[in-house]
């Protein structure tokens, strides 16, 4: 379902054909989600756009795991978690950072909570003054790409194949063929959870920020994936990357990867960026 509340929007066990838009103060966001082609089952992935301030926001994405029980429970109860205790944060003016330390600690302890192995991928960003701070659990991913294709940030996926790539065993092109590729080392759900937190990033006018499962980043390219997000309006830009990332998975195409799973992801553009005068 799609619902909206005073805590946010909701995107849980959605098939969308095409990108839902909306425009806040921060900026203007898309999101795409739907299940894997053929699926019968319910769409494991989720996600939510959750207010925090007049002048910040909180955009997120959870994939829940397959493989175990029930992980769209997961991804849900995760992010409706998230959402309440940011909403509880905010009446007490904690700082944006702090409230989602505290709000994704209070997800996977739910999770835990509901005693059935359930669990999730979630990543996370803060925007605010038109900046970003990532957060991420598990290989949900999070860029942000210049308008000439340059990246400014790329999160390190919490798994074997994550980790090979960053130290230089393993290339995009070995990783997404790789047969661990499904497997990851960090999730909601777990006592172990561990959080990794960003530095924050000041956004440019014309970039471009992606939060994704990984139904999108096992089908395309990291270049691939640029190069379509970045260009145009961002329906057209999330509609593209969509129907892209679909086609990979409807059909094995030689030399060009393949893994059908569900997909989501969140597209993110600044707002109008005005120049302070200095004094």
């Amino acid at each position: 379902m799609c619902a909206a509340s005073g805590q946010g929007i909701f995107y849980t066990e959605r098939d969308l054909a095409n990108a839902d838009v909306h425009t806040f103060a921060a900026g203007t966001v898309a999101v795409c989600t739907c299940r894997c082609p053929g699926k019968e089952t319910p769409n494991e992935d989720a996600a939510a756009l959750i207010p925090y301030t007049d002048d910040a926001m909180v955009l997120a994405v959870a994939d829940g795991l397959g493989g175990v029980r029930a992980g769209e429970v997961a991804s849900r109860t995760a992010l409706v978690t998230l959402a309440k205790t940011l909403s509880e944060s905010a009446k007490e003016g904690l700082l944006l950072r702090t409230a989602l330390i505290n709000g994704i600690e209070q997800a996977n302890q739910s999770v835990i909570d509901l005693g059935i192995g359930a669990a999730t991928t979630l990543a996370v960003i803060e925007i605010q003054d038109h900046t970003i701070r990532p957060y991420h659990v598990g290989d949900s991913m999070i860029l942000t790409v210049g308008q000439r294709g340059r990246m400014k940030l790329q999160t390190v996926s919490h798994s074997p194949v994550g980790f090979a790539v960053e130290s230089g065993m393993l290339n995009e092109r070995e990783a997404m063929h790789h047969e661990d590729r499904h497997i990851v080392s960090n999730v909601i759900g777990m006592p172990e959870m561990r959080l990794e937190v960003g530095s924050t990033l000041t956004l440019a006018e014309r970039d471009t920020v992606l939060i994704a499962s990984d139904g999108l980043f096992d089908n395309l390219r990291i270049n691939e994936i640029s190069a379509r997000v970045r260009v145009g309006p961002i329906r057209r830009a999330a509609d593209r990357l969509l129907a892209d990332g679909l086609k990979r998975m409807e059909k094995h195409w030689e030399g060009q990867p393949h893994k059908p799973d569900d997909l989501t992801f969140i597209v993110f553009r600044p707002g109008k960026i005005t120049q302070k005068k200095s004094q």
